[in-house]
């Protein structure tokens, strides 16, 4: 009873009057098949276009594949055109679970897929697992693979950094302003990890200030600029770097300053100042030493004074002890007073001799 009262339900949805003899099981069979249908037909329209382009260009995508890509949020759009793209190229081995993986993972897939074709046009060796490892790492690999191709220069100094020039002395004292053009393209095999552009302009930098620094003129580097190069391509500025230095071209060099004989003067005004602070030493210690003499004569003055006070004592009590009479008195007096007249006249004769 409950099953012919279902199937009077559906047959009254699909506004028709159910036989006498009909089975309700068949009706329900009907709608699960119609309903299944509908949504075959959905898919079908849904995708067609994309496995009609890939069926056509042979990429092999399947409508599973599509389907899939659409519960796992993947733009199948871009990894189908992609595939077709990829193939196209020749490169038979991309197939869509790579191109999925490295899309989830947040890579740029078709930047990928056109830096492989390039490389493989160009016979550069590049698997796709490095080219994924690279686009992830945050290079651009298609730049990477273009400059492989097509070198690119760069300018030594960077224009950016603010300084105009390389500046180097030679073992004159002349001071050389360089600036340089390096050329490189990129090495793929150590673009991961590698070091970057800067790296190359700080070597290069450095190695032509060695380059001037051990000449012995400076019109050896301006006669011969190429030994410049010369000696920074020996070094091996490259190593460890994501690129190969093919040339270094010196593209301007300029005279600067005499930076030994501004060094020189300097050294001559701090010496001049060193002396000059050594002899005021000297006069100080002098003008010391001298008020100290003059100290030491005022004491012994004072002495020779102190003593000369105690004579007319000794003389008294020379008189009182009997040890000295009047008449010694008086010639002690005569000799002074003598030694006084010869002392004065010794004193007047230089000033008479002048007068005369």
């Amino acid at each position: 009873m409950q099953m012919a009262a279902v199937g009077e339900i559906f047959a009254g949805l699909l506004g028709a009057t159910p036989p006498q003899d009909w089975n309700p099981l068949v009706w329900i069979l009907v709608l699960v098949v119609g309903a299944v249908a509908l949504v075959v037909v959905t898919v079908i329209a849904n995708f067609f276009s994309l496995w009609l382009q890939a069926f056509s260009a042979g990429a092999g995508v399947s409508y599973f594949s599509l389907i899939g890509m659409r519960f796992r949020k993947v733009d199948s759009r871009q990894i189908v055109t992609s595939r077709i793209t990829a193939v196209q190229a020749g490169l038979q081995d991309l197939t869509t679970n790579m191109l999925e993986s490295h899309y989830l993972a947040g890579g740029r897939v078709p930047n990928v897929v056109r830096a492989m074709i390039a490389a493989h046009r160009a016979d550069i060796e590049l698997p796709w697992n490095r080219a994924a490892a690279i686009d992830l790492a945050g290079r651009d690999v298609l730049d990477a693979v273009q400059t492989s191709v097509n070198p690119k220069v760069i300018d030594v100094p960077n224009v950016a950094s603010g300084r105009q020039t390389i500046d180097g002395v030679a073992k004159d004292g002349i001071q050389l302003r360089v600036k340089a053009r390096v050329t490189v393209r990129t090495n793929i095999q150590q673009l991961i990890g590698g070091a970057t552009e800067e790296t190359v302009i700080a070597r290069v930098g450095e190695g032509i200030v060695t380059a001037i620094g051990s000449s012995d003129t400076y019109k050896h580097v301006m006669e011969n600029p190429d030994t410049i190069s010369k000696t920074v391509l020996h070094k091996g500025l490259d190593a460890g770097t994501a690129f190969e230095i093919l040339s270094i071209d010196i593209a301007d060099i300029d005279v600067g300053e005499n930076v030994g004989a501004n060094l020189q003067a300097k050294q001559a005004e701090a010496d001049m100042r060193r002396f000059q602070a050594e002899a005021e030493k000297r006069r100080a210690l002098a003008v010391a030493l001298e008020q100290e003499f003059k100290a030491t004569a005022q004491q012994n003055r004072a002495k020779v004074i102190e003593a000369e006070a105690q004579i007319p004592l000794a003389m008294a009590e020379a008189f009182r002890a009997g040890n000295l009479g009047i008449m010694d008195y008086y010639k002690m007096k005569n000799v002074m007073a003598d030694t006084t007249m010869r002392e004065s006249l010794g004193n007047d004769r230089p000033d008479d001799a002048k007068q005369s």
